[in-house]
């Protein structure tokens, strides 16, 4: 017998559990069984989850189908060296009957199998899937004989193959593939998924009666089905209605696991010791709060009580500041680090990119004025200094940034990943500040965080402009604190958004461009965005679950190389342009956005690379080029560049998709709202869990198979409800540690740890 702590080869063979551990990183039971099927056979067709269409070239798929049509050619002759005769080869090309779209599968050197593949067989093939002609084909699929009329059973691996790795019978398997309903599982070509059904059943076929892992209260209370029934249904239930109950449960299993993990991880943080940091009336917080040009909303109040009042605890502050473009984070976090630096602490701010950690080092100065001036002429008594330190500047300059920073003569350190380099050394470090916090890698955070003094551990405030929903914020920010700034600064001026289609609508850009040239005539500015540099780089495209089908039609997109050419000698002609993008060195970044600041660019044509911190107030038109290429939290972040001045401002997105399209559909909707949180849970609904979890932040994707991070808010609660309730009486509850190993175990761990 077998329980889910079993490693698989003591229970199928090493031969198996190997192509299970190389394919799938499937050790033990448990892995396997939580390896749910992607689909499940419908009849005798097997569809891909929504339509064939939604198919992409590349994507491993599995049909079950009849074959309706046959067709034979001959192949290129070829000289067989060990017959010394010449080979005359044929392909042979099936057609499957149960698709509304077409699909065929082609095999060559196929003279063995073609009086074995007359029209009428009921086959299951495996492959790769490409397109050719609008039809749908599988080239050379891996494939099984389930009925046919000549009485044949052959396949790429026959039934009595896969059997033997198990306790079953051909005939046995066999039955099985001619139920009504099948697992498909995601495969590739080394192994199929009716290898790895052979390896769930012979699991299955041993499997101990499986412990409840959850509170039996809590399972009544729901109307959930036993863990042991939901992991075997998952596999072999006889009927849709069996696995709909066993996917519910599914669904809770992975809710309670993945907050599980976030709960320890929160607990345990209870016993760091901080840097505590309390509140003086007469320091920097004073100074700079008596110097402010603008009066602070009343939600930025509320935030900054909050975070001081958590500065002053010993208990590392853990806190995620979500807020509008434009909302004020920055005067927060400058606040807040004021008051470290009043402590006697330091502080780092971890910015994406260059052009975004030059910005703050710039409005920070600005901000501070004298009190960011320490040591130089016109510095107040008590000032600090700001110290900037990036990947581009040259060793002379990075080596008395860092005499700065190890001094502790710098109070606020803004910095790109230059800051994690292990030459990098702190005084005092009490507070690492993260901005745009979704563009860095957990370990990158953790790194920082590291250079405090031994036994501290700093206050931790990320910070985004891209509003977090709700049961996102529940399971990747699970163990931080939220604050949320929602009002907007007094004097900001409204957006207008509109929506161009240039293949329905050709004058509709050209209106745009004259636009531009009456707010540069009224001595206003304006930014032409492009997805992509030049030829040379990829197109852009993050709306991965846009369909194929809205993917391929139209022109290809437009590069900011070309755009710039092609309105220097036509519409903008006479307006002053300049080029903006990430492969312009530093310094020409630098020269770019001072000229852009000081009025001496009318329009700069770029790309994404001004997508955050970009500040230029006379700035009230933005076109954005193939706006269907952008994400659409993306184009909201690209939107807040513009109505940051006195003038109200227009947004235009411009694409060539048609308006009835699901690209077009989705800019009609960025465009009719300036409502981030709303923007926020639409993006949710068009992305995957995988980009919302993050594998770049963990080196490996958190995989939910069936909670929804749009769909599931109540199940994510509760299951956060479960999991506080049960650490509070077991914090080393056995129970949870299975549901949770998923998510916490090997290098899923770190991620969940390093949060």
């Amino acid at each position: 017998m077998a329980s889910l702590g079993d490693r698989l080869d003591f229970v199928i063979g090493k031969k198996a559990a190997g192509s299970l551990a190389e394919h799938f990183d499937i050790h033990t039971v448990n892995d396997l069984l939580r390896y749910f099927p992607r689909k499940y056979s419908d009849g005798m067709t097997v569809r891909a989850e929504g339509e064939d269409l939604d198919l992409e070239k590349g994507e491993h798929v599995t049909f079950i189908d009849v074959i309706t049509d046959t067709k034979i050619g001959d192949m290129k002759p070829v000289f067989d060296k060990k017959s010394k005769r010449m080979r005359h080869p044929k392909w042979l090309r099936v057609t499957l009957g149960e698709h509304r779209r077409r699909v065929t599968a082609t095999f060559f050197n196929a003279g063995w199998m073609i009086d074995k593949l007359p029209t009428g067989t009921r086959i299951m093939l495996s492959g790769e899937v490409d397109f050719f002609n609008g039809a749908m084909q599988l080239s050379h699929p891996d494939f099984l004989v389930l009925a046919s009329p000549v009485g044949k059973e052959i396949g790429t691996k026959s039934l009595k193959t896969i059997a033997s790795a198990s306790t079953a019978s051909g005939d046995d398997l066999l039955a099985e593939f001619e139920r009504e309903f099948f697992p498909i599982y995601p495969a590739n070509s080394k192994m199929q998924t009716w290898d790895i059904y052979a390896c769930v059943r012979q699991v299955l076929a041993v499997l101990d009666p499986i412990t409840e892992p959850m509170p039996n209260w809590f399972v009544r209370e729901h109307d959930l089905i036993s863990e042991d029934k939901a992991l075997r249904a998952v596999h072999v239930a006889e009927t849709q209605a069996q696995r709909a109950r066993a996917i519910e449960r599914l669904t809770f299993d992975e809710a309670v696991g993945l907050q599980w993990g976030l709960v320890v991880r929160r607990h345990r943080e209870l016993s760091d010791s901080g840097p505590a940091a309390p509140r003086r009336d007469d320091g920097l917080v004073a100074a700079m709060t008596a110097q402010l040009p603008f009066e602070l909303t009343q939600g930025q109040h509320e935030v900054l009580d909050v975070i001081s009042s958590e500065l002053t605890a010993t208990r590392p502050m853990n806190r995620m500041l979500q807020g509008e473009v434009g909302s004020g984070k920055t005067i927060v976090s400058v606040l807040a680090m004021l008051q470290m630096i009043d402590a006697g602490h330091q502080c780092a701010l971890l910015a994406p990119t260059e052009v975004l950690a030059a910005q703050h080092a710039q409005s920070i100065r600005a901000m501070l004025g004298p009190l960011g001036m320490a040591g130089q002429l016109g510095g107040a008594d008590n000032a600090t200094r700001v110290a900037l330190l990036t990947g581009s500047m040259s060793v002379q300059q990075k080596r008395e940034v860092r005499d700065e920073v190890a001094s502790g003569e710098a109070g606020i350190v803004i910095g790109t990943h230059a800051l994690l380099q292990e030459a990098v050394e702190f005084h005092r470090l009490g507070m690492v500040v993260v901005d745009e916090q979704h563009r860095f890698g957990v370990d990158q955070r953790d790194r920082l965080r590291a250079k405090a003094p031994d036994g501290v551990v700093p206050h931790l405030l990320v910070m985004t402009a891209t509003p977090i929903p709700r049961t996102v914020a529940l399971t990747v920010y699970g163990d931080l604190e939220t604050s949320t700034l929602r009002e907007l600064p007094r004097g900001r001026q409204p957006i207008t958004s509109n929506t161009i289609f240039m293949l329905q609508k050709p004058a509709w850009l050209e209106r745009a461009w004259a636009r531009i040239v009456e707010e540069v005539r009224a001595g206003r500015q304006a930014y032409v965005v492009a997805s992509r540099i030049d030829e040379n780089d990829k197109p852009a495209s993050a709306q991965k679950s846009t369909k194929k089908s809205d993917k391929e039609q139209g022109p290809p997109p437009t590069t900011v190389v070309e755009l710039l050419a092609r309105l220097q000698r036509g519409p903008l002609a006479g307006v002053r342009l300049g080029l903006m993008h990430g492969r312009l060195s530093s310094e020409e970044k630098d020269s770019v956005m001072a000229a852009f600041r000081a009025g001496e660019i009318d329009v700069l044509v770029c790309t994404t690379v001004i997508e955050v911190g970009v500040d230029v107030p006379n700035a009230t038109v933005m076109v954005v080029m193939d706006a269907d290429r952008f994400g659409i939290s993306q184009l909201h972040q690209l939107r807040g560049r513009i109505g940051r001045g006195e003038h109200p401002s227009l947004c235009l997105l411009a694409t060539n998709m048609p308006e009835d399209s699901k690209a077009g559909k989705r800019l009609k909707a960025v465009a009719g709202t300036q409502d981030g949180f709303l923007l926020a849970d639409l993006d949710l609904r068009e992305r995957s869990e995988g980009d919302v979890l993050g594998l770049h932040q963990s080196g490996r994707p958190i995989t939910l198979r069936f909670l929804s991070l749009a769909e599931h808010y109540d199940i994510i609660r509760t299951a956060r409800d479960l999991c506080e309730s049960v650490y509070e009486s077991d914090p080393l509850d056995a129970g949870m540690a299975v549901l949770s190993a998923p998510f916490t175990d090997t290098d899923r761990v770190q991620f969940l740890e390093k949060s």
